[in-house]
């Protein structure tokens, strides 16, 4: 009989309807479904990896620390996808070099490092995997250039964009999808009221000159 998380996998994860009926059963028995609330840290740096995630609700912000407290957001995990970096732990045999923490109520099925070794030897699974890879390394060549070549103001005023007239985030908060301080933000945000391209307010930012924050943010 299938169960409701079942279901959620099967229509989230066409790939597991190509693995072999005994192991597909063996995937569907042996995960372990978990539902945690936002802010839940679901793996950390150092710890080791029990097994290969699959979210069915919810999403995962995957971060990596530094000593001085700051953080640099890596990527996101929807349902659909997976953490790479799970997977290059189980492949490897190492433990997490990121943090996971969860974004609002999260719903997702843990698959024992076992099974996950077996999985590998099926192609279409094996595909799966390598094609999440490929993506991220993507994403992540375009964060290192973000960060590498780009000036804060001009991450910042990006950042901004794209969310219409308001933006209903934190200082804090944007600080942290930029991997900053909150008080090198404040000071920038500053700077872009004065001149007349936001206002500032309560957990909230209005956009008042999105070509003068195209300006700043410049080509990409």
């Amino acid at each position: 009989m299938t169960t409701p998380a079942h279901d959620t996998i099967a229509s989230l994860y066409p790939v597991f309807a190509e693995l072999p009926e005994p192991l597909r059963q063996s995937c569907l028995t042996a995960a372990q479904e978990l539902s945690v609330p936002a802010g839940t840290t679901l793996f950390d740096a150092g710890q080791p990896c029990p097994g290969f995630p699959l979210v069915l609700a919810g999403s995962v912000r995957v971060v990596k620390s530094a000593a001085n407290g700051r953080e640099l957001p890596l990527y996101r995990i929807f349902p659909g996808e997976s953490c790479i970096i799970s997977s290059g732990c189980l492949l490897g045999h190492q433990p997490y070099t990121a943090r996971g923490v969860s974004e609002g109520e999260t719903r997702l099925l843990l698959l024992p490092a076992v099974l996950f070794e077996q999985l590998m030897a099926v192609p279409a699974f094996r595909a799966f995997v390598f094609d999440l890879f490929a993506e991220r390394m993507a994403d992540l060549m375009t964060l290192v250039e973000e960060v590498a070549f780009r000036k804060l103001d001009q991450r910042l005023a990006d950042l901004l964009l794209g969310h219409g007239r308001v933006l209903y985030r934190t200082h804090q908060q944007l600080a942290d999808e930029l991997g900053s301080v909150r008080e090198m933000v404040s000071r920038l945000l500053k700077g872009f009221a004065e001149q007349g391209l936001v206002r500032l307010g309560r957990e909230q930012i209005e956009i008042l000159d999105p070509e003068g924050l195209r300006r700043i943010s410049g080509p990409r």
